[in-house]
């Protein structure tokens, strides 16, 4: 692991595993590496996105351990906002950038990450949010200037935060998904 505050420190970004390209975040990062940041060495996973036209190191997939491990020993995370995502880099000791994956871009099925991340943000702690590129990129801007900002330790208050929110909406979901439906008119 590279010391904190020197470059060549990680930064992790992971789109998932969803079968949705999620090519917005992809070109983000790009951009930022494009302007000559090489504080940071960036290792991608793509997924069904295009892969990156910079600098970044990339693979579409990473086994879990390997992606364990870079959640451990990077830097920053961005990650989709995914839940499992989330709470993967929360409990690894990161506070991930978050930019949640949007239906109307045809990024998911649904909106649910960008509800998620929005109610994990509005509690503080839990992650930083980025719905815009310039909220993404002035986030990274400061990954590079205070690195252990953006690091916690997995037992921190933001972690239990994180894992009650998440059960919550699973409980409800699976409580929706029980529910007697009414009869549809024939």
């Amino acid at each position: 692991m590279t010391a904190p505050g020197s470059p060549g420190q990680l930064l992790l970004v992971t789109v998932g595993t969803d079968h949705h390209p999620f090519d917005r975040l992809v070109r983000w990062v790009d951009a930022w590496l494009a302007g000559g940041r090489r504080e940071l060495r960036c290792l991608m996973q793509t997924g069904t996105s295009a892969p990156p036209a910079g600098p970044a190191d990339w693979r579409a997939y990473l086994e879990f351990d390997a992606l364990q491990a870079a959640m451990r020993e990077a830097a920053a995370v961005v990650c989709h906002g995914g839940p499992g995502t989330i709470l993967g880099a929360r409990h690894l000791g990161a506070i991930p950038i978050v930019v949640p994956r949007q239906h109307r871009l045809g990024e998911h099925v649904d909106d649910h990450q960008v509800a998620f991340s929005r109610r994990l943000a509005a509690e503080g702690g839990d992650v930083f949010l980025a719905e815009t590129q310039a909220d993404l990129h002035r986030l990274l801007d400061r990954v590079a200037a205070e690195p252990a900002a953006f690091r916690a330790g997995p037992e921190d208050r933001a972690t239990a935060t994180a894992v009650r929110e998440f059960g919550r909406l699973v409980d409800g979901l699976v409580s929706d998904r029980r529910a007697p439906r009414p009869e549809t008119a024939r």
